[in-house]
């Protein structure tokens, strides 16, 4: 497991047999561009639906957090967070959207969705 998965952690959900949604905004995100060496900003807002577990804020905040120094591009940086918070908490449905701030002119928005198979089957039976 990668050091940064081992900064998040999880709790049980109370209420594992309804569907509902949890969004997490955080607009204070920093990374580096791998090309210039210099910080870019952005707004993370993570919803989704949970399975048996739950992403814990502090945990949350903290994982964020460690990507300040990180030289990785807006795609790769969204991509790894679903990633890694799929893997922790095997959420029914998770969206991680990534809106940058202006650089060069131009803004960047990022989303990274992920769907359990377990939600595909439901859908099918319907």
């Amino acid at each position: 497991m990668n050091e940064k998965i081992k900064i998040l952690e999880v709790f049980d959900n109370q209420y594992p047999d309804r569907d509902y949604n949890i969004i997490h905004t955080a607009p204070e995100f920093t990374s580096l561009c791998p090309k210039t060496g210099q910080p870019d900003f952005a707004t993370i807002v993570v919803e989704y639906i949970p399975d048996k577990l739950c992403i814990e804020l502090k945990s949350l905040k903290l994982y964020l957090n460690s990507f300040r120094d990180d030289g990785i591009y807006f795609e790769s940086v969204t991509n790894k967070i679903l990633d890694d918070l799929v893997k922790v908490c095997k959420p029914r449905y998770m969206l991680v959207t990534a809106e940058f701030n202006v650089r060069g002119g131009i803004s960047s928005v990022i989303e990274a969705e992920y769907e359990s198979e377990d939600s595909w089957k439901m859908k099918s039976l319907n």
